[in-house]
């Protein structure tokens, strides 16, 4: 039915019980009908609302009564609505959303730590119970706290090892700002603000500039350690990674040492252990030698310690630095490093169980 307007009571009362009967006799068995119906009668533009508007064309003496004509009218059409709604059940009694309780929830997928996380925290817990203390550096650092501190003038060789990228070249005022290649500088900025004893350990982001592979990435993440205080030992060190990297890979790694050059640390020494891919018999991780590198450590260079203010005849110290993603490869046999930053959740949900 459209409205039309009356022209007296009488024309205005008939057509208020037809639209009464046409609410009375409406079907709408889909939620859009039920919406179509909302707008016809009880929108903003609908016939109620227009016969309200009526109102103002009854008599004075005539607006009382008329009045609850309409607001029964109006129940009548607000009622068959939730009639309606409650027909599909998406109303409760007061007319708003019903929702069952009894029915089961959406299943909602269960996330994981990363991988590399997975490692690194294990990492940090086997340290922490020997002692150490974490420690946090910014991942844009200063030229001095990266490379000058640990022992690495401007123009050592030892710069040439490491692809660097600069965020701000140094000018003659200015010095050179860069993406920390290691987190070494972690290791300056603590012995700048501590005095011995020092032990920590440095998890974090690297960036160097390399070609991404299967092998290499432009980041990747390291845990370094640093323990100084008076007649620390080279034994102190090995004793420290033994017990790393039995509580690591378990008690039957095989262990070795061999001698290396580092800037900051003298003595120093790459570590091996037994390939835990192919249990040392050979493979291509391994380069079928059965050994795979899996830090560099030292004894810290009387240098380093003194570009910090710590008497090299009082104090002695030990460092040690490794990848992570190394370690999680020999753990997880996962030889692509590319995978641990693409983001798969083929590859992520692996790690579920873990």
């Amino acid at each position: 039915m459209v409205f039309t307007y009356i022209r007296n009571m009488e024309e205005l009362l008939q057509q208020i019980e037809a639209i009464k009967a046409e609410i009375a006799a409406t079907v709408a068995n889909t939620p859009d009908a039920v919406e179509q119906y909302r707008i016809k009668y009880l929108g903003t533009k609908g016939l109620v609302k227009q016969i309200m508007g009526e109102m103002k064309n009854v008599p004075n003496e005539q607006k009382k009564e008329f009045g609850q004509i309409l607001n029964a009218f109006k129940i009548v059409a607000e009622e068959k609505m939730i009639q309606l709604q409650e027909a599909l059940g998406e109303s409760d009694e007061q007319g708003g959303a019903k929702f069952d309780f009894t029915l089961p929830g959406d299943p909602v997928a269960v996330g994981t730590r990363h991988p590399l996380n997975l490692v690194r925290n294990q990492m940090v817990s086997i340290f922490k119970r020997l002692g150490f203390a974490v420690a946090e550096g910014p991942e844009v650092e200063d030229d001095w706290h990266n490379f000058g501190a640990m022992n690495l003038p401007e123009d050592h060789p030892a710069r040439d090892m490491q692809d660097t990228f600069y965020v701000q070249a140094a000018s003659e005022n200015n010095a050179a700002w860069l993406l920390r290649t290691h987190t070494s500088s972690v290791q300056a900025r603590v012995m700048e603000t501590q005095k011995p004893p020092i032990r920590v350990i440095c998890p974090g982001r690297v960036y160097r500039n390399e070609t991404i592979s299967a092998r290499a990435h432009c980041f990747f993440h390291q845990v370094e350690g640093l323990y100084i205080d008076e007649n620390v030992s080279f034994a102190d060190l090995k004793q420290t990674l033994y017990f790393f990297v039995q509580e690591m890979f378990g008690k039957d790694v095989k262990v070795r040492f061999r001698p290396s050059y580092f800037p900051f640390t003298e003595p120093s020494a790459e570590m091996d252990i037994s390939c835990q891919i192919c249990a040392g018999n050979g493979c291509n991780i391994c380069k079928h030698t059965g050994w795979v590198e899996i830090l560099g450590s030292g004894m810290v260079h009387p240098k380093v310690l003194e570009n910090f203010g710590i008497d090299p005849e009082k104090y002695t110290g030990f460092a040690f630095g490794m990848g992570v993603e190394r370690i999680a490869q020999l753990k997880y046999q996962v030889n692509d490093l590319r995978l641990y930053s693409q983001n798969d959740l083929r590859f992520l949900e692996q790690f579920k169980s873990v």
